[in-house]
Protein backbone atom coordinates (compact mmCIF):
# COMPACT_ATOMS: atom_id res chain seq x y z
CA UNK A 1 0.00 0.00 0.00
CA UNK A 2 1.17 3.25 -1.11
CA UNK A 3 2.14 5.78 1.80
CA UNK A 4 1.03 9.64 1.47
CA UNK A 5 3.66 11.91 0.93
CA UNK A 6 4.29 13.54 4.29
CA UNK A 7 6.84 13.21 6.82
CA UNK A 8 7.97 14.76 10.18
CA UNK A 9 11.85 15.17 11.52
CA UNK A 10 13.56 13.77 14.90
CA UNK A 11 12.56 15.52 17.81
CA UNK A 12 16.38 15.50 18.60
CA UNK A 13 18.66 17.34 18.88
CA UNK A 14 16.59 19.65 21.34
CA UNK A 15 16.07 22.98 20.37
CA UNK A 16 17.32 26.41 21.50
CA UNK A 17 14.86 27.59 24.06
CA UNK A 18 16.28 30.95 24.24
CA UNK A 19 17.39 34.16 22.68
CA UNK A 20 20.16 35.42 19.98
CA UNK A 21 21.79 37.50 22.94
CA UNK A 22 21.60 34.77 25.39
CA UNK A 23 23.28 32.09 22.98
CA UNK A 24 26.14 34.74 22.48
CA UNK A 25 26.48 34.76 26.44
CA UNK A 26 26.85 30.76 26.05
CA UNK A 27 29.38 30.81 23.18
CA UNK A 28 31.76 33.62 25.52
CA UNK A 29 31.31 31.03 28.69
CA UNK A 30 32.13 27.51 26.82
CA UNK A 31 34.34 29.25 23.89
CA UNK A 32 35.64 33.22 25.12
CA UNK A 33 39.34 32.93 23.72
CA UNK A 34 38.54 31.03 20.61
CA UNK A 35 38.18 32.91 17.25
CA UNK A 36 34.32 33.65 16.47
CA UNK A 37 34.78 36.28 13.06
CA UNK A 38 37.44 36.87 10.90
CA UNK A 39 36.93 39.86 8.28
CA UNK A 40 40.32 38.58 5.32
CA UNK A 41 39.84 42.16 4.06
CA UNK A 42 39.19 44.03 7.10
CA UNK A 43 42.16 42.54 8.68
CA UNK A 44 40.24 42.42 11.68
CA UNK A 45 39.39 39.31 13.86
CA UNK A 46 37.34 38.88 17.45
CA UNK A 47 37.30 36.12 19.76
CA UNK A 48 33.93 35.06 21.22
CA UNK A 49 34.53 37.39 24.25
CA UNK A 50 35.97 40.62 22.31
CA UNK A 51 32.80 39.78 19.69
CA UNK A 52 30.44 39.80 22.81
CA UNK A 53 32.23 43.22 24.05
CA UNK A 54 32.48 44.91 20.61
CA UNK A 55 28.41 43.91 20.40
CA UNK A 56 27.60 45.26 23.78
CA UNK A 57 29.24 48.66 23.15
CA UNK A 58 26.64 49.03 20.08
CA UNK A 59 23.87 47.35 22.21
CA UNK A 60 24.73 50.29 24.45
CA UNK A 61 24.69 52.79 21.80
CA UNK A 62 21.45 51.97 20.29
CA UNK A 63 19.84 52.44 23.63
CA UNK A 64 21.20 55.61 23.94
CA UNK A 65 20.27 56.73 20.74
CA UNK A 66 16.31 56.30 21.99
CA UNK A 67 15.93 52.33 19.82
CA UNK A 68 13.33 50.72 22.18
CA UNK A 69 12.17 47.01 22.25
CA UNK A 70 10.25 46.49 19.09
CA UNK A 71 11.63 49.39 17.52
CA UNK A 72 12.78 48.73 13.25
CA UNK A 73 16.69 49.12 11.94
CA UNK A 74 17.68 49.05 9.16
CA UNK A 75 20.99 47.69 7.87
CA UNK A 76 22.41 48.46 4.19
CA UNK A 77 25.51 46.81 3.97
CA UNK A 78 27.70 44.33 2.12
CA UNK A 79 29.42 41.65 4.36
CA UNK A 80 31.70 43.22 7.02
CA UNK A 81 32.17 43.18 10.56
CA UNK A 82 30.24 45.86 11.19
CA UNK A 83 27.03 43.94 9.71
CA UNK A 84 27.69 41.35 12.70
CA UNK A 85 27.71 43.14 15.07
CA UNK A 86 24.87 45.27 14.35
CA UNK A 87 22.83 41.55 14.15
CA UNK A 88 23.53 40.73 17.35
CA UNK A 89 23.61 44.21 18.89
CA UNK A 90 19.96 44.34 17.91
CA UNK A 91 19.05 41.24 19.01
CA UNK A 92 20.25 41.59 21.76
CA UNK A 93 18.15 44.89 22.74
CA UNK A 94 14.76 43.55 21.46
CA UNK A 95 15.29 45.71 18.35
CA UNK A 96 14.03 44.27 14.84
CA UNK A 97 16.87 44.31 11.90
CA UNK A 98 15.66 45.03 8.61
CA UNK A 99 17.62 43.63 6.30
CA UNK A 100 18.27 45.24 2.76
CA UNK A 101 19.49 44.35 -0.14
CA UNK A 102 22.81 46.22 -0.89
CA UNK A 103 21.89 45.98 -4.58
CA UNK A 104 18.54 47.99 -4.15
CA UNK A 105 18.44 50.76 -6.12
CA UNK A 106 16.57 54.25 -4.30
CA UNK A 107 12.94 53.19 -5.43
CA UNK A 108 13.44 49.65 -3.55
CA UNK A 109 14.80 51.17 -0.62
CA UNK A 110 12.14 53.69 0.04
CA UNK A 111 9.48 50.80 -0.34
CA UNK A 112 11.09 48.55 2.69
CA UNK A 113 12.11 52.09 4.78
CA UNK A 114 8.46 52.44 5.00
CA UNK A 115 6.71 49.49 4.60
CA UNK A 116 8.53 48.62 7.70
CA UNK A 117 8.40 51.37 9.73
CA UNK A 118 12.21 51.86 9.84
CA UNK A 119 13.42 54.07 12.79
CA UNK A 120 17.31 53.77 12.05
CA UNK A 121 19.04 53.10 9.26
CA UNK A 122 22.86 51.78 9.77
CA UNK A 123 24.46 51.54 6.33
CA UNK A 124 28.08 51.38 4.60
CA UNK A 125 28.75 54.90 2.89
CA UNK A 126 28.95 53.15 -0.28
CA UNK A 127 29.17 49.74 -2.12
CA UNK A 128 30.35 49.24 -5.89
CA UNK A 129 28.95 52.13 -7.93
CA UNK A 130 26.08 53.01 -5.21
CA UNK A 131 26.85 55.83 -3.12
CA UNK A 132 24.40 54.97 0.09
CA UNK A 133 24.66 58.47 1.36
CA UNK A 134 23.25 59.86 -1.20
CA UNK A 135 20.80 57.25 -1.96
CA UNK A 136 19.05 57.36 1.90
CA UNK A 137 18.97 60.94 1.30
CA UNK A 138 16.92 60.54 -1.85
CA UNK A 139 14.83 57.89 -0.63
CA UNK A 140 13.86 59.04 3.04
CA UNK A 141 15.35 62.30 3.22
CA UNK A 142 13.97 62.84 7.05
CA UNK A 143 15.30 59.36 8.40
CA UNK A 144 17.98 59.10 10.97
CA UNK A 145 20.96 57.64 9.58
CA UNK A 146 24.15 55.98 11.17
CA UNK A 147 27.26 55.48 8.54
CA UNK A 148 29.74 52.81 8.87
CA UNK A 149 33.18 55.11 9.41
CA UNK A 150 31.38 58.20 10.08
CA UNK A 151 31.64 60.06 13.34
CA UNK A 152 28.00 58.98 14.44
CA UNK A 153 29.44 55.53 14.06
CA UNK A 154 32.42 55.55 16.09
CA UNK A 155 30.32 57.37 18.46
CA UNK A 156 27.49 54.68 18.45
CA UNK A 157 29.94 51.63 18.66
CA UNK A 158 31.62 53.44 21.97
CA UNK A 159 30.92 52.71 25.46
CA UNK A 160 27.83 54.44 26.96
CA UNK A 161 25.52 53.24 29.83
CA UNK A 162 24.12 49.69 31.36
CA UNK A 163 22.47 47.95 29.14
CA UNK A 164 18.61 47.73 29.93
CA UNK A 165 17.06 44.33 31.17
CA UNK A 166 14.09 43.96 28.49
CA UNK A 167 12.74 40.67 29.55
CA UNK A 168 12.85 39.34 25.69
CA UNK A 169 11.63 36.42 24.70
CA UNK A 170 12.36 33.46 22.39
CA UNK A 171 9.08 34.31 20.05
CA UNK A 172 10.26 37.97 20.14
CA UNK A 173 9.91 39.31 16.47
CA UNK A 174 13.83 40.06 15.52
CA UNK A 175 14.09 39.91 11.81
CA UNK A 176 12.49 40.98 9.08
CA UNK A 177 13.54 40.31 5.49
CA UNK A 178 11.90 41.28 1.88
CA UNK A 179 11.16 38.34 -0.45
CA UNK A 180 10.66 39.36 -3.73
CA UNK A 181 6.45 39.88 -3.86
CA UNK A 182 3.76 38.17 -6.73
CA UNK A 183 1.96 41.11 -6.49
CA UNK A 184 4.39 43.86 -7.61
CA UNK A 185 5.67 44.14 -3.73
CA UNK A 186 8.59 42.36 -1.83
CA UNK A 187 6.93 41.15 1.45
CA UNK A 188 8.62 41.51 4.82
CA UNK A 189 9.00 37.78 6.41
CA UNK A 190 9.20 38.46 10.44
CA UNK A 191 11.07 36.11 12.06
CA UNK A 192 11.82 35.43 16.06
CA UNK A 193 14.81 34.34 18.04
CA UNK A 194 13.49 30.98 18.30
CA UNK A 195 12.50 30.72 14.48
CA UNK A 196 16.66 31.53 12.96
CA UNK A 197 18.45 30.53 16.37
CA UNK A 198 16.81 27.33 16.25
CA UNK A 199 17.50 26.85 12.14
CA UNK A 200 20.71 28.00 12.31
CA UNK A 201 21.78 25.47 15.29
CA UNK A 202 20.03 22.73 13.20
CA UNK A 203 21.87 23.33 10.29
CA UNK A 204 25.35 23.07 12.21
CA UNK A 205 24.43 19.69 13.39
CA UNK A 206 23.55 18.22 10.50
CA UNK A 207 27.06 19.79 9.00
CA UNK A 208 28.79 18.15 12.29
CA UNK A 209 29.89 21.57 13.48
CA UNK A 210 31.98 22.02 16.58
CA UNK A 211 34.27 24.43 18.03
CA UNK A 212 37.05 23.87 15.59
CA UNK A 213 35.19 24.55 12.70
CA UNK A 214 35.80 27.61 10.61
CA UNK A 215 32.92 28.29 7.97
CA UNK A 216 33.64 30.55 4.91
CA UNK A 217 30.71 32.88 4.24
CA UNK A 218 31.01 34.30 0.79
CA UNK A 219 27.27 34.52 0.80
CA UNK A 220 25.38 37.91 1.39
CA UNK A 221 24.32 38.75 5.16
CA UNK A 222 21.12 40.20 4.18
CA UNK A 223 19.82 36.78 3.47
CA UNK A 224 19.05 33.70 5.42
CA UNK A 225 21.92 31.74 3.88
CA UNK A 226 24.47 34.51 5.48
CA UNK A 227 23.05 35.72 8.54
CA UNK A 228 21.51 32.74 9.65
CA UNK A 229 22.91 29.26 8.03
CA UNK A 230 26.53 31.10 8.65
CA UNK A 231 26.65 33.57 11.69
CA UNK A 232 24.25 31.78 13.93
CA UNK A 233 24.72 28.05 12.50
CA UNK A 234 28.52 28.91 13.54
CA UNK A 235 27.40 31.13 17.34
CA UNK A 236 25.78 28.22 18.46
CA UNK A 237 28.49 25.62 17.82
CA UNK A 238 31.50 27.84 18.93
CA UNK A 239 32.64 27.91 15.30
CA UNK A 240 34.20 31.09 13.58
CA UNK A 241 32.61 33.03 10.77
CA UNK A 242 35.73 33.87 7.87
CA UNK A 243 33.77 36.81 5.78
CA UNK A 244 36.49 36.58 2.91
CA UNK A 245 35.15 39.79 0.87
CA UNK A 246 32.84 42.21 0.61
CA UNK A 247 30.63 40.18 -1.91
CA UNK A 248 31.54 37.51 -3.73
CA UNK A 249 34.87 37.31 -5.56
CA UNK A 250 35.64 33.20 -6.26
CA UNK A 251 39.50 33.93 -6.12
CA UNK A 252 39.24 35.94 -2.61
CA UNK A 253 37.13 33.25 -1.87
CA UNK A 254 39.62 30.79 -2.14
CA UNK A 255 42.42 32.59 -0.70
CA UNK A 256 40.36 33.31 2.77
CA UNK A 257 40.08 29.26 2.53
CA UNK A 258 43.45 28.45 2.13
CA UNK A 259 44.92 31.19 4.82
CA UNK A 260 42.19 30.48 7.38
CA UNK A 261 41.80 26.70 7.41
CA UNK A 262 38.75 27.13 6.86
CA UNK A 263 36.55 23.14 7.24
CA UNK A 264 33.18 24.52 5.65
CA UNK A 265 32.57 26.74 2.49
CA UNK A 266 28.85 28.20 1.89
CA UNK A 267 27.56 29.37 -2.29
CA UNK A 268 24.91 29.01 -4.00
CA UNK A 269 26.28 26.72 -7.74
CA UNK A 270 26.78 29.69 -9.54
CA UNK A 271 29.48 30.42 -6.65
CA UNK A 272 31.01 26.98 -6.77
CA UNK A 273 30.92 27.30 -10.63
CA UNK A 274 33.01 30.07 -10.79
CA UNK A 275 35.62 28.86 -8.17
CA UNK A 276 36.73 25.46 -10.02
CA UNK A 277 36.31 27.52 -13.14
CA UNK A 278 39.27 29.51 -12.44
CA UNK A 279 42.03 28.59 -14.18
CA UNK A 280 44.60 28.68 -11.14
CA UNK A 281 41.86 26.79 -8.87
CA UNK A 282 44.79 23.48 -8.46
CA UNK A 283 47.14 26.06 -7.03
CA UNK A 284 44.52 26.43 -4.25
CA UNK A 285 45.31 24.68 -0.81
CA UNK A 286 41.63 23.78 -0.12
CA UNK A 287 42.71 20.21 1.78
CA UNK A 288 41.28 21.83 4.75
CA UNK A 289 37.65 21.96 3.82
CA UNK A 290 35.40 18.79 4.92
CA UNK A 291 31.96 20.20 4.51
CA UNK A 292 29.88 23.19 3.55
CA UNK A 293 26.67 24.46 1.93
CA UNK A 294 25.14 24.58 -1.30
CA UNK A 295 21.95 25.98 -1.99
CA UNK A 296 19.67 28.78 -3.51
CA UNK A 297 18.80 26.72 -6.74
CA UNK A 298 19.48 23.79 -8.27
CA UNK A 299 22.95 22.00 -8.30
CA UNK A 300 23.61 20.46 -11.49
CA UNK A 301 25.59 17.05 -11.12
CA UNK A 302 28.75 17.60 -12.53
CA UNK A 303 28.78 20.96 -10.22
CA UNK A 304 28.54 18.46 -7.30
CA UNK A 305 30.87 15.81 -8.69
CA UNK A 306 33.39 18.52 -8.69
CA UNK A 307 32.73 20.19 -5.49
CA UNK A 308 32.33 17.02 -3.19
CA UNK A 309 36.00 16.03 -4.23
CA UNK A 310 37.28 18.53 -2.08
CA UNK A 311 34.63 19.10 0.01
CA UNK A 312 33.34 15.14 0.64
CA UNK A 313 30.91 16.43 3.16
CA UNK A 314 29.29 19.04 1.36
CA UNK A 315 24.95 19.01 1.51
CA UNK A 316 22.46 20.38 -0.33
CA UNK A 317 19.58 22.61 1.82
CA UNK A 318 16.35 23.66 0.13
CA UNK A 319 14.17 26.27 2.13
CA UNK A 320 12.31 29.76 1.79
CA UNK A 321 12.84 32.92 3.99
CA UNK A 322 9.78 32.59 5.43
CA UNK A 323 10.74 28.84 7.02
CA UNK A 324 14.16 30.81 8.43
CA UNK A 325 15.07 29.10 6.40
CA UNK A 326 16.19 25.56 6.02
CA UNK A 327 12.91 22.43 5.94
CA UNK A 328 15.04 19.74 3.98
CA UNK A 329 18.98 18.57 3.85
CA UNK A 330 21.05 16.25 2.78
CA UNK A 331 23.09 14.40 5.22
CA UNK A 332 26.96 13.51 4.80
CA UNK A 333 26.24 9.80 4.46
CA UNK A 334 23.69 10.57 1.40
CA UNK A 335 25.10 8.89 -2.20
CA UNK A 336 26.16 10.97 -4.53
CA UNK A 337 23.00 10.49 -6.05
CA UNK A 338 20.67 11.43 -3.45
CA UNK A 339 22.63 14.72 -2.88
CA UNK A 340 22.65 15.31 -6.26
CA UNK A 341 18.83 14.39 -7.36
CA UNK A 342 17.09 15.69 -4.32
CA UNK A 343 17.33 17.99 -1.79
CA UNK A 344 17.68 15.59 1.63
CA UNK A 345 15.09 14.43 4.18
CA UNK A 346 13.18 16.92 6.20
CA UNK A 347 14.67 18.76 9.21
CA UNK A 348 14.70 17.76 13.04
CA UNK A 349 11.35 19.61 14.37
CA UNK A 350 10.01 20.18 11.09
CA UNK A 351 6.88 18.47 8.87
CA UNK A 352 6.91 18.68 5.48
CA UNK A 353 3.90 16.89 3.11
CA UNK A 354 3.29 16.77 -0.76
CA UNK A 355 -0.04 18.33 -1.12
CA UNK A 356 -2.33 18.73 -4.13
CA UNK A 357 -2.37 22.16 -5.40
CA UNK A 358 -6.25 22.01 -5.40
CA UNK A 359 -7.38 20.02 -2.77
CA UNK A 360 -5.34 20.70 -0.32
CA UNK A 361 -4.95 16.99 0.23
CA UNK A 362 -1.60 15.10 0.84
CA UNK A 363 -0.58 12.96 -2.79
CA UNK A 364 0.53 9.74 -2.29
CA UNK A 365 4.55 8.55 -3.08
CA UNK A 366 5.99 9.18 -5.95
CA UNK A 367 3.04 12.37 -6.75
CA UNK A 368 3.88 15.56 -8.09
CA UNK A 369 2.05 18.41 -5.85
CA UNK A 370 3.00 21.34 -4.08
CA UNK A 371 5.27 21.46 -1.22
CA UNK A 372 3.98 22.81 2.18
CA UNK A 373 5.99 22.47 5.81
CA UNK A 374 5.55 23.24 9.43
CA UNK A 375 7.08 23.53 12.83
CA UNK A 376 9.17 25.70 14.32
CA UNK A 377 10.69 27.55 11.74
CA UNK A 378 7.53 29.28 9.56
CA UNK A 379 7.81 32.82 10.07
CA UNK A 380 5.64 34.88 12.31
CA UNK A 381 4.27 36.44 9.25
CA UNK A 382 4.41 39.06 6.49
CA UNK A 383 4.91 42.31 8.22
CA UNK A 384 2.02 44.10 8.67
CA UNK A 385 0.09 42.54 6.29
CA UNK A 386 -2.60 39.92 7.52
CA UNK A 387 -3.84 39.00 4.13
CA UNK A 388 -0.70 37.81 2.62
CA UNK A 389 0.16 35.95 5.56
CA UNK A 390 -3.13 34.06 5.38
CA UNK A 391 -2.78 33.79 2.20
CA UNK A 392 0.75 31.63 2.52
CA UNK A 393 0.20 30.02 6.22
CA UNK A 394 -2.85 27.63 5.97
CA UNK A 395 -4.98 26.96 9.14
CA UNK A 396 -2.97 24.21 10.38
CA UNK A 397 0.05 26.23 10.57
CA UNK A 398 1.66 25.12 7.10
CA UNK A 399 3.52 27.46 4.65
CA UNK A 400 2.94 26.77 0.95
CA UNK A 401 5.81 27.14 -0.70
CA UNK A 402 4.39 27.41 -3.91
CA UNK A 403 7.17 24.42 -5.20
CA UNK A 404 6.26 21.53 -6.86
CA UNK A 405 7.97 18.32 -5.27
CA UNK A 406 7.91 14.40 -5.38
CA UNK A 407 8.74 12.79 -1.80
CA UNK A 408 10.04 9.05 -2.36
CA UNK A 409 9.57 6.07 -0.40
CA UNK A 410 12.57 6.79 1.99
CA UNK A 411 11.81 10.50 2.78
CA UNK A 412 13.75 12.17 -0.20
CA UNK A 413 12.37 15.03 -1.48
CA UNK A 414 12.91 16.17 -5.11
CA UNK A 415 11.89 19.64 -5.94
CA UNK A 416 10.43 19.42 -10.02
CA UNK A 417 9.11 22.90 -10.94
CA UNK A 418 7.28 25.86 -9.57
CA UNK A 419 3.69 26.17 -9.14
CA UNK A 420 4.35 29.90 -9.42
CA UNK A 421 6.27 31.92 -11.75
CA UNK A 422 9.21 32.90 -9.75
CA UNK A 423 12.48 32.84 -11.57
CA UNK A 424 15.61 31.45 -9.68
CA UNK A 425 18.76 33.71 -10.96
CA UNK A 426 22.29 32.85 -9.46
CA UNK A 427 20.41 32.57 -5.80
CA UNK A 428 18.61 35.69 -6.02
CA UNK A 429 14.54 34.92 -5.87
CA UNK A 430 13.00 37.03 -8.55
CA UNK A 431 9.23 37.30 -8.72
CA UNK A 432 8.05 38.63 -12.71
CA UNK A 433 5.07 40.08 -11.43
CA UNK A 434 7.54 42.62 -9.19
CA UNK A 435 9.56 43.09 -12.31
CA UNK A 436 6.00 43.52 -14.35
CA UNK A 437 5.02 46.06 -12.07
CA UNK A 438 7.89 48.28 -12.51
CA UNK A 439 7.52 48.46 -16.32
CA UNK A 440 4.56 49.33 -15.92
CA UNK A 441 5.43 52.69 -14.77
CA UNK A 442 7.56 53.97 -18.28
CA UNK A 443 5.04 56.02 -20.14
CA UNK A 444 5.58 53.95 -23.04
CA UNK A 445 5.03 51.05 -21.83
CA UNK A 446 1.61 49.22 -22.55
CA UNK A 447 1.54 45.96 -21.18
CA UNK A 448 4.83 43.53 -19.61
CA UNK A 449 5.15 40.10 -19.10
CA UNK A 450 8.35 38.35 -17.57
CA UNK A 451 9.25 34.54 -17.85
CA UNK A 452 12.60 33.22 -16.86
CA UNK A 453 15.07 31.84 -19.64
CA UNK A 454 17.25 28.87 -19.14
CA UNK A 455 21.08 30.29 -18.30
CA UNK A 456 24.34 28.36 -17.80
CA UNK A 457 26.13 30.54 -15.56
CA UNK A 458 22.35 31.62 -13.50
CA UNK A 459 20.67 29.11 -13.84
CA UNK A 460 18.06 31.62 -15.43
CA UNK A 461 17.88 34.92 -16.68
CA UNK A 462 15.20 37.10 -16.80
CA UNK A 463 12.83 37.99 -20.41
CA UNK A 464 10.76 40.69 -20.62
CA UNK A 465 7.47 40.98 -23.39
CA UNK A 466 6.75 44.59 -23.47
CA UNK A 467 3.68 46.00 -25.53
CA UNK A 468 4.09 49.80 -26.42
CA UNK A 469 1.94 52.80 -27.00
CA UNK A 470 1.48 53.56 -30.41
CA UNK A 471 3.99 55.01 -32.36
CA UNK A 472 6.30 54.78 -29.90
CA UNK A 473 10.33 53.93 -30.64
CA UNK A 474 11.59 52.41 -27.68
CA UNK A 475 14.25 49.91 -28.06
CA UNK A 476 15.11 47.20 -25.91
CA UNK A 477 18.13 48.29 -25.17
CA UNK A 478 16.80 51.69 -24.35
CA UNK A 479 13.97 50.28 -21.59
CA UNK A 480 17.06 47.83 -20.05
CA UNK A 481 19.19 51.25 -19.74
CA UNK A 482 16.10 53.12 -17.92
CA UNK A 483 15.36 50.13 -15.50
CA UNK A 484 19.43 49.75 -14.30
CA UNK A 485 18.96 53.43 -12.32
CA UNK A 486 15.91 51.91 -10.47
CA UNK A 487 15.91 48.63 -9.80
CA UNK A 488 19.04 45.84 -8.56
CA UNK A 489 20.78 44.59 -11.25
CA UNK A 490 19.68 40.98 -11.34
CA UNK A 491 16.00 42.70 -11.60
CA UNK A 492 16.90 43.95 -14.86
CA UNK A 493 15.90 41.38 -17.73
CA UNK A 494 18.53 40.37 -19.96
CA UNK A 495 16.65 39.91 -23.22
CA UNK A 496 13.89 42.60 -23.85
CA UNK A 497 11.04 41.13 -26.61
CA UNK A 498 9.07 44.32 -28.31
CA UNK A 499 5.72 42.92 -28.97
CA UNK A 500 2.09 43.29 -30.50
CA UNK A 501 0.58 40.28 -28.09
CA UNK A 502 1.05 38.13 -26.35
CA UNK A 503 -0.26 34.42 -26.42
CA UNK A 504 -3.24 33.73 -24.66
CA UNK A 505 -5.84 30.93 -23.77
CA UNK A 506 -9.50 31.93 -25.15
CA UNK A 507 -10.23 32.89 -21.78
CA UNK A 508 -7.61 35.84 -22.00
CA UNK A 509 -4.98 34.77 -20.00
CA UNK A 510 -1.51 34.78 -20.80
CA UNK A 511 0.62 31.25 -21.62
CA UNK A 512 3.60 32.21 -20.16
CA UNK A 513 4.93 28.19 -21.22
CA UNK A 514 4.29 29.54 -25.05
CA UNK A 515 6.46 32.59 -24.19
CA UNK A 516 9.04 30.87 -23.17
CA UNK A 517 8.92 28.22 -26.10
CA UNK A 518 9.13 31.12 -28.36
CA UNK A 519 12.13 32.71 -26.31
CA UNK A 520 14.24 29.79 -26.18
CA UNK A 521 13.64 29.32 -30.15
CA UNK A 522 14.20 33.11 -30.90
CA UNK A 523 17.47 33.61 -28.54
CA UNK A 524 18.90 30.29 -29.74
CA UNK A 525 18.78 28.75 -26.44
CA UNK A 526 18.85 24.92 -25.98
CA UNK A 527 16.39 24.17 -22.81
CA UNK A 528 17.85 20.65 -22.30
CA UNK A 529 19.23 20.41 -18.88
CA UNK A 530 19.43 24.36 -18.49
CA UNK A 531 21.87 24.49 -21.39
CA UNK A 532 22.09 27.47 -23.16
CA UNK A 533 24.12 27.79 -26.38
CA UNK A 534 23.68 31.36 -27.01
Amino acid sequence: MTTLAIETGPQSPELPTTTIGAALDRAVSLYGDREALVSVQQGQRFSYRELSDAVDRVARGLVARGIERGDRVGIWAPNCSEWVLVQYATARIGAILVTVNPAYRTHELAYVLDQAGVKLLIAARSFKTSDYVVMTAEAAPALDAVFFGSPEWEALATDGGALPDRGLLPDDPINIQYTSGTTGFPKGATLSHRNILGNGFLVGELCGYTEVDRVCVPVPFYHCFGMVMGNLGALTHGACVVIPAPAFDPAATLQAVAAELCTSLYGVPTMFIAEVGLADFPSYDVSSLRTGIMAGSPCPVEVMKQVQVFMPDVTICYGMTETSPVSTQTRADDTLDRRVSTVGRVHPHVTVKVVDPVTGEPVQRGETGELCTAGYGVMLGYWNDPDRTAEAIDSDGFMHTGDLAVMDDEGYLSIVGRSKDMVIRGGENVYPREIEEFLYTHPEVVDAQVIGVPDTRYGEELCAWVRLVEGSTLTGDALREWCKGSVAHYKVPRYVRITDEFPMTITGKVQKFKMREVSVEELGLKDAAGIVTA
